[in-house]
């Protein structure tokens, strides 16, 4: 959940992107990463192995400047893909203010795709949570590939109904920034939202 630090005067704010394995998840954050300038981004931190770019997260903390007087830090991460990574997703997931799940368009990943929602939704219920009660966008990535699926059966077989989505192209940084600053925009709405409520508790 996002947290305020009164002394530094700054917003944290936290997105995970998910999705499932070589989806397209890092490169999004290599690319966020080599578009900001030195001054407002942090390091992004990679930790690898032989069979996935990501075994447990990328942090890249954003830094956005001020907004209503508070400085807004968002830290963006990526779980693993592969499945055997249940835990390491779970932990990355926990206290997630958005999530951006990156679709694979390939026709042969389509199952891949319904299977990291279903885990995510799994790791949201044991949070006491749902898909409804943050916000959530979907990238649909890859559209470059030959024979790509249609974006309309992509949101029907993830459900997104209204939830905000694009389209991109990942290796080459097409809709990358847009995927973010749809996040962005829902996470402050949410927080927005949210505000009236928590000064009455």
């Amino acid at each position: 959940m996002a947290f305020f630090s009164a002394s530094r005067g700054e917003l944290h704010c936290k997105i995970v992107y998910c999705g499932p394995g070589w989806g397209g998840k890092t490169t999004n954050l290599q690319h966020v990463h080599s578009c900001l300038p030195a001054g407002r981004r942090g390091a992004l931190i990679s930790l690898q192995t032989g069979d996935e770019r990501t075994l447990y997260f990328d942090l890249l903390p954003l830094d956005l400047g001020r907004i209503g007087g508070w400085r807004v830090r968002f830290h963006l991460y990526t779980v693993p893909g592969q499945p055997r990574y249940r835990t390491s997703r779970r932990i990355v997931l926990q206290g997630a203010d958005g999530i951006v799940f990156v679709a694979d368009s390939d026709p042969a990943r389509m199952e891949a795709n319904r299977e990291s929602l279903l885990e995510l939704r799994a790791a949201l219920a044991a949070e006491g949570r749902s898909r409804a009660s943050l916000p959530l966008v979907f990238q649909y990535n890859k559209r470059d590939l030959p024979g790509a699926v249609p974006v309309t059966r992509l949101a029907a077989l993830l459900e997104a109904g209204a939830h905000p989505a694009g389209e991109a192209v990942a290796l080459r940084g097409e809709g990358v920034l847009a995927t973010l600053r749809r996040a962005i925009a829902a996470v402050l709405q949410d927080l927005s939202a949210a505000a009236p409520q928590e000064q009455h508790t």
